[in-house]
């Protein structure tokens, strides 16, 4: 017979800080961040969704799914706001908001 013994990990430990109020201020700003994180997974959805409408509009009138002139504009933007990251995080972006044509 296997046991599994269950450990409870106190703030401290689940957090890696040295001092209870140091891993109370790092649980705190987890939960910031989760929140964030699922902000910018809606915005994600809403920008690939509206994507997905202009992609249908370019292809409708004749023309091709990607405005590569466009994607350039927004590689720039985020180059110009987040340094050479933004420029992955861009590309990212642009990739998943392709379709999956």
């Amino acid at each position: 017979m296997t046991t599994t013994a269950t450990t409870a990990t106190t703030p401290t430990e689940k957090t890696g800080a040295r001092t209870t109020e140091a891993a109370d201020l790092i649980s705190g700003a987890r939960d910031r961040i989760d929140a964030l994180d699922d902000r910018i997974i809606g915005l994600v959805q809403e920008r690939m969704a509206v994507s997905a409408v202009i992609q249908e509009a370019r292809i409708a009138s004749g023309g091709r799914r990607v405005n590569l002139s466009r994607e350039m504009e927004v590689l720039g933007h985020f180059r110009d706001a987040l340094g050479k990251p933004g420029t992955s995080l861009a590309m990212t972006l642009l990739e998943l908001c392709r379709g999956r044509i």
